[in-house]
């Protein structure tokens, strides 16, 4: 069993690896093009920064797949399965509008409609939902039509939620880094532990899904120098979804002898039975919260449901007071919790203990919730190795200026943002910088860009 570690280690690496270094100059490209758009009233950052992110990220998929395909323990996904072929072809189709997207800005209902086509691509591959288990009924096999329409459902579902949280730096590769690691130890408990090898490419897409967003996220952590854009967020959505459906959908529930007796199985046997296979649900639970809100709320308010706006659940905690960084890490924490709770309860669905872990760690969830002023303070022993914010400042700069204060006076045109409710964490405020000055978000990578002023200026008023 360690052997096949290794490989899906070694795909990792790969991945993250091949992403990590092709975003660098990818960065570069999309500055060249121009994909760079103006900051709209709904951002939260204040200088203008390119987009184009997932172009490194579909690169670390292709890497992953050729590296896979040629390890001993798992090139027999490929030899068995049609479920690669498919998940790349329709990861090309939805990569390549989210590119055009990210360039030109097209219409919402272009996307959707790219969307269900990726998904139905994937689906004449093989790549489809074929039965569902229902408990006190057991496995109900699935028409062509049933399979087709909810696995395009899944897909479109997957994406768009995943993209609806893309809103804070570092937010959607982490959040879908945390869900498909955990993703990750079902899938190979499934395929190593019970011998389904049904399994065994949701474990393969999940690995290789950990390594993208691993190799993106040292460019995309705030202050990000890049962001992946739709290119990237609808890219790992599609990933996560096609994981999502091969586990639900190929692996039969029968094989792991989750009916007891008969197919109607004792009713108190089904909760802990079913976590498992509602797993794919429950690692997207907030974005898909987030989804259905804005959709209740933009049709509420008598607006369309792909309106852009300012409430979604990261914009909710900036405005309550919490820095970005803090509005991340919450986000990454209740994300953790729910994915790592699904799978810890489904090992050990009998122990009580895990329902208590739960709680208490949902408490301390709440509480942090609650405290977007306080900032932890680590020991005086502790300030050379922590960050800055968390160090306990030397009473000889109690006269100075604090590190917290705003600045008496702000730039021309800065407006205090959500973001900046916290100096201590996030710096002094800044004003939105135009695209030609050098400085941009570390753009003195390829020089000022006073060469590119026309296509980058700012339009405030959006």
């Amino acid at each position: 069993m360690g052997q096949p570690v290794r490989d899906y280690l070694l795909t990792l690496c790969v991945t993250a690896a091949v992403t990590y270094l092709l975003t660098g100059p990818v960065r570069k490209f999309a500055i060249a093009v121009g994909a760079m758009p103006a900051i709209r009233a709904r951002d939260v950052h204040r200088e203008p920064t390119p987009r184009l992110g997932g172009i490194a990220m579909f690169g670390g998929l292709c890497a992953g797949l050729i590296v896979a395909d040629h390890l001993f323990n798992l090139k027999g996904v490929f030899e068995l399965s049609n479920e690669p072929r498919a998940l790349l072809s329709g990861a090309a189709l939805i990569w390549l509008i989210g590119v055009l997207d990210d360039k030109f800005e097209l219409d919402a209902l272009i996307k959707l409609g790219a969307q269900m086509i990726a998904a139905a691509v994937m689906v004449i591959q093989g790549l489809t939902i074929l039965w569902l288990p229902i408990p006190g009924v057991g496995t109900v096999a699935l028409t062509q039509w049933q399979g087709t329409l909810l696995t395009v459902a899944l897909v479109v579902v997957t994406i768009n939620a995943v993209n609806f949280v893309d809103g804070l730096d570092g937010l959607a590769a982490g959040m879908v880094c945390i869900a498909s690691a955990a993703f990750f130890l079902y899938a190979y408990r499934l395929w190593f532990g019970n011998m389904i090898e049904a399994a065994a490419p949701a474990t393969l897409f999940t690995a290789i899904l950990m390594g993208m967003c691993l190799g993106f996220l040292p460019h995309n952590m705030h202050p990000a120098r890049i962001f992946m854009g739709d290119s990237g967020s609808m890219l790992i959505g599609l990933v996560l979804a096609a994981a999502a459906i091969s586990v639900t959908g190929q692996v039969d529930p029968d094989t792991m002898r989750i009916f007891e007796g008969s197919e109607r199985g004792a009713t108190h046997a089904m909760l802990p039975v079913f976590i498992p296979l509602l797993l794919p649900l429950t690692i997207i639970a907030i974005p898909a919260a987030d989804l259905i809100l804005a959709i209740v709320r933009r049709t509420w308010n008598g607006q369309s449901p792909f309106a852009a706006d300012r409430g979604h659940l990261h914009h909710r905690l900036l405005e309550i007071g919490h820095s970005h960084s803090r509005a991340v890490l919450i986000m990454y924490f209740w994300s953790a919790l729910i994915a790592f709770g699904a799978v810890g309860y489904s090992v050990h669905s009998a122990s009580m203990w895990i329902v208590f872990v739960i709680v208490a760690a949902s408490a301390v969830g709440l509480v942090l919730l609650l405290m977007p002023r306080f900032t932890p303070r680590a020991p005086h022993w502790a300030n050379r190795f922590v960050p800055p914010r968390y160090r306990h400042r030397a009473k000889e700069q109690a006269s100075s200026p604090s590190y917290d204060e705003k600045p008496a006076t702000l730039g021309s045109g800065a407006q205090q943002g959500p973001a900046d409710a916290q100096m201590g964490e996030e710096g002094p405020e800044r004003a939105p910088v135009a695209v030609g000055v050098s400085g941009v978000n570390g753009a003195t990578a390829i020089g000022a860009r006073s060469r590119f002023p026309e296509r980058r200026s700012i339009d405030s008023s959006r």
